[in-house]
């Protein structure tokens, strides 16, 4: 299996989600709380795809 770097701009967002999960988990913003782990886990998500997959 080949892997590729992601662009530039999948990684900075795949980052920003990551993060947003992360401060939604430590309950900093109470509305986001529930949502937190899915929006990590779609951080995630798009990071190994954009891996996987050439020109993501």
């Amino acid at each position: 299996m080949k892997l590729s770097a992601p662009k530039k701009w999948v990684w900075w967002l795949s980052l920003i989600l990551a993060l947003i999960g992360v401060v939604g988990q430590m309950d900093v913003f109470p509305a986001l709380q529930p949502l937190a782990f899915f929006v990590l886990l779609v951080g995630f998500i798009l990071l190994a795809l954009a891996n996987l997959l050439k020109g993501l």
